[in-house]
């Protein structure tokens, strides 16, 4: 977990407390409080949990981005040695053609 997101733990958590505290000195009603408890601990959680979430979806994203380079590399050196081979057949054609007194 960054320190950012422990600093803003940190903060929420206080602000339910001085929030509970207030409503309970308002009203003297625990379901009140409670539930301003429930609903700032749950906001906490989907922040976590959208957090953890967009983490995962960088680290596939990179995953498929080195996959993606190596298969990239690999195109490229068969794309390279067929296009050597097909040069060196027509290097071999014109030598060929040469020699029998053809074409200069």
């Amino acid at each position: 977990m960054e320190p950012r997101n422990i600093i803003f733990s940190i903060v929420m958590v206080f602000s339910t407390f001085v929030l509970t505290y207030r409503l309970w000195s308002k009203y003297k009603d625990p379901a009140i409080a409670l539930s301003a408890v429930i609903i700032v601990g749950m906001l906490a959680l989907l922040f976590l949990s959208i957090d953890e979430r967009l983490r995962n979806i960088e680290r596939d994203m990179k995953e498929r981005e080195r996959s993606v380079r190596v298969s990239m590399r690999s195109v490229e050196d068969e794309v390279r040695e067929k296009v050597n081979a097909a040069t060196r057949k027509l290097e071999d054609v014109r030598e060929d053609l040469i020699r029998r007194g053809g074409y200069r």
